[in-house]
């Protein structure tokens, strides 16, 4: 069973309890405008270039056999029409500035990688979890990953919008040991104007999810102009509380340390102009969702 990831994060403490690695897959169905890991939504590998690091010596001009790299009239011209992923540029690049998001790889690969810190695992209630992009993007190999690891008793922890089939959910769930999941808004317009999808087939999920009696925890990233007035919080929170299995409702404000990555890969960052919500904003949110009797979190 192989798959595609963008890379394995050891000694994760924000992604589920206790000490983890954090295993970035590839591939989202949605597309949120103020995502912070854009090389993660495509389900194939991303050419990334950092032009700062560029020391112009021209290898990568050499090893491309698509001519996707070139230098005209002394300046670095990159044509990402024509490249066909095959990173041999990034292999010649040991400036750095050329590399490759997301490579092909065997469930072994993930659990060589993953059981080095099995240890800490143990001694911290602590586990794997499978983040992205969206691991039910690539439900077979999530599944595989996440059945390797509780066969080597290593507890297992995903992170989902739940924009998927729910055969393909239900395969990822029946080896997960807790979710965290995703809520970006209540009302499906706005929602489908924020992520490009609507919100229907995510609440009807999210409903049956709750009814396995699967511990999960829902968070909601909040971000100005989407979703960060009192009514649209209390609207989640109204949600979540009518939910059994739900831990506690986490509020994460928004930031925009992903700005980068958009650069890299040629693409427009929308959310450039928003600024990050205030701790006062963020507790008046969460005062507001607590009326509705559930426990919340500021991240």
């Amino acid at each position: 069973m192989d798959g595609y990831i963008v890379n394995i994060q050891r000694f994760s403490i924000h992604d589920g309890p206790g000490i983890r690695s954090t295993v970035f897959l590839k591939g989202c169905s949605l597309h949120c405008f103020w995502c912070h890991n854009p090389e993660s939504i495509g389900l194939k590998p991303d050419l990334q270039f950092y032009p700062e690091r560029c020391i112009g010596c021209g290898r990568c001009v050499e090893a491309c056999p698509n001519g996707v790299h070139a230098i005209e009239d002394g300046r670095r011209v990159l044509r990402r029409e024509r490249c066909q992923r095959c990173g041999l540029c990034t292999e010649t690049c040991y400036a750095q500035a050329l590399t490759l998001a997301g490579r092909r790889v065997s469930v072994e690969e993930v659990m060589e990688e993953v059981r080095k810190d099995s240890e800490f695992y143990r001694t911290s209630g602590g586990g794997v979890t499978l983040s992205g992009g969206d691991p039910c993007v690539q439900p077979e190999f999530s599944h595989a990953i996440l059945a390797a690891c509780h066969a080597e008793g290593i507890g297992t922890c995903v992170e989902t919008a739940a924009n998927c089939r729910w055969e393909d959910l239900a395969m990822v769930l029946s080896e997960t040991d807790l979710v965290l999941l995703d809520v970006k808004h209540m009302d499906p317009i706005k929602h489908r104007e924020a992520t490009g999808v609507s919100n229907e087939r995510i609440q009807a999920n999210i409903r049956r999810l709750s009814e396995l009696g699967l511990p999960f925890v829902p968070r909601v990233p909040v971000v100005p102009g989407v979703n960060d007035s009192p009514e649209e919080i209390g609207a989640i929170a109204r949600f979540v509380a009518g939910l059994s299995g739900a831990q506690h409702l986490v509020l994460l404000p928004f930031h925009r340390l992903g700005e980068g990555k958009y650069r890299s890969l040629g693409l427009e960052y929308r959310a450039s102009t928003l600024a990050a919500p205030t701790r006062e904003h963020m507790e008046s949110l969460a005062a507001e969702a607590r009326r509705y009797g559930i426990e919340v979190r500021v991240g």
